[in-house]
Formats: structure tokens, C-alpha cells, sequence
């Protein structure tokens, strides 16, 4: 018998065998962990697609919303019987104070700077759709408001750090409380994001904010073969100038990162 098949042949000592051992337990349990992760976001996300009903419980309080939204939403609206049919558009200005100059800076169009992030790009970041995202959210809670809630919407609400407390006062004064909490958390969402989208481009002299959200329909279906056919006239949801508002955990320097280089990329 020759060196090599001696070696070959040679018992494993303990120390090998125990190493052995560890490295199938660490495959095992890694193993289990990812069957678990992937177990986990099936059940979450059947959940969050399918209609509601008394199975969701079984996720206590707002997890399952936190683990879906932003990254993981779902949803079946491209498919029949209501596909998405309409695209939506959010605008952004703001109102910058810098000692004793000031100005209103043009409107910026959010939507158009995201959508460059996914031109012509293989794996476009999640961030492409955000303003998409919140400006349909947002578009939904409005359009479930009255007319006269509606006019409150277009004042300016900006001064004091309770603006949000006094809109939310006064709207509810004209009843449909439901409805109004509903805006108001959109609103407040929606204006964190805009008072990002200012302090990226404009600065840190931002002192209010200002958003239009609006929907455009696409040709009726009826009349694609039309050539003469148009695009419907966008609906507006225009609201007054807002107070800034940031959350706990956003991050001015990340954001701005992200949005100038798509800016830059936009041509606006």
C-alpha cells in the first residue's frame, strides 16, 4: 500500500469529525432561517393581496403593513376588471428663506426625475416609484373628501408647528371624520416626502413646502383605434402651502444623494 492510500484510509481524528459536525449544523440552520424567511413572505404576502378578512389578525397590529410597504407591495390592479389605466404625477415647489432674501422656486416634477431611474435600466432601484405611490394613495384619500373640505385643502396652512393639528381641526368641522384621518395621514406622508425633494434641490433655508398631485387617464378603450383620439384632461388635487415635516429616521444626505443624480439625469 502505497503513502497516499495510507493517508486515504487514515481515520479521521475527533477534531475533524467535531468540525464535520458544526458545518452541517451551520448549513442546517441557515438553511431552516432562509426556509422560514421565504415561508414568512409568501404568508404575508398572500395576505396583503388577497381580500380582506378575519385571517389577517393573525399578524398583530401594523407589521404585516410595515413589512409590505414601501418594498414589498403587491397588488393586482393589472389585471382585469379594473387594470391601471391612468398614470399619476406628483409636483413639488418650495418657499426659501435665506436671511433677509426670499423666493419661490419652480415647480419640480417628482414623478419625471423617479421615472428616469427606470429608463433604459436592466434593474431600476425601488425608489423609481415612490412619488407614484404616495401621489395615488394620496389622489384616493382627496377624492373621498367633500367640496367643502376641499376648499379648506387649498388654504395655506404653515405657520406654527401645530399647522398640522389646526388643518386637521378645521377639516374636521365640516364632518366625515373617517375621511379626514384618511387624508391627513396621506397629506402627512406626502409632505415629508416633498419637504425631502426641497431640501435636496433648494437647501436647508426651505421654510414651506408646496405639492399638486394630478391623474391623467389614458385613451378610452373604445376609441384606441381612433387617430384623432386624446388623452383626457388631468385631474388636479391642489393643496396650499404646508409646514416642513421630516420623520424620525429619514435621511436628508441619502435622499438627496439618490434624487439630484436623477435630476441631473431628468434634464428638468
Amino acid at each position: 500500500m502505497n503513502s497516499n492510500s495510507a493517508r486515504h484510509n487514515r481515520p479521521s481524528s475527533p477534531r475533524r469529525i467535531e468540525a464535520s459536525r458544526w458545518r452541517q449544523r451551520i448549513r442546517r440552520s441557515v438553511i431552516a432561517l432562509l426556509a422560514l424567511a421565504a415561508a414568512w413572505h409568501i404568508f404575508a404576502t398572500f395576505l396583503w393581496i388577497a381580500p380582506v378578512s378575519g385571517l389577517r389578525a393573525a399578524v398583530p397590529g401594523s407589521v404585516l403593513h410595515r413589512y409590505m410597504i414601501p418594498m414589498n407591495g403587491q397588488s393586482w390592479s393589472v389585471f382585469a376588471p379594473a387594470p391601471i389605466n391612468g398614470d399619476y404625477r406628483l409636483q413639488v415647489r418650495a418657499y426659501v428663506q435665506n436671511g433677509t432674501s426670499s423666493y419661490t422656486t419652480p415647480w419640480v416634477d417628482a414623478t419625471e426625475v423617479e421615472t428616469s431611474m427606470l429608463t433604459h435600466h436592466l434593474f431600476p432601484p425601488r425608489a423609481s416609484i415612490q412619488s407614484t405611490e404616495l401621489a395615488s394613495r394620496f389622489k384616493s384619500s382627496y377624492d373621498k373628501l367633500t367640496a367643502d373640505h376641499k376648499v379648506v385643502v387649498k388654504l395655506g396652512y404653515f405657520e406654527s408647528d401645530d399647522w398640522e393639528q389646526r388643518l386637521t381641526s378645521k377639516l374636521g368641522s365640516y364632518g366625515a371624520q373617517s375621511a379626514v384621518d384618511s387624508y391627513m395621514r396621506e397629506e402627512h406622508e406626502l409632505s415629508a416626502y416633498s419637504t425631502q425633494v426641497a431640501y435636496a434641490l433648494w437647501g436647508t433655508k426651505v421654510s414651506r413646502i408646496q405639492f399638486v398631485v394630478s391623474r391623467r387617464n389614458v385613451v378610452p378603450y373604445g376609441d384606441r383605434d381612433d387617430p384623432h383620439a386624446r388623452r383626457p384632461a388631468p385631474q388636479v388635487a391642489l393643496t396650499g402651502w404646508r409646514g416642513t415635516v421630516e420623520e424620525a429616521g429619514q435621511s436628508r444626505s441619502d435622499f438627496a444623494s439618490v434624487f439630484r443624480k436623477a435630476y441631473a439625469e431628468s434634464g428638468q
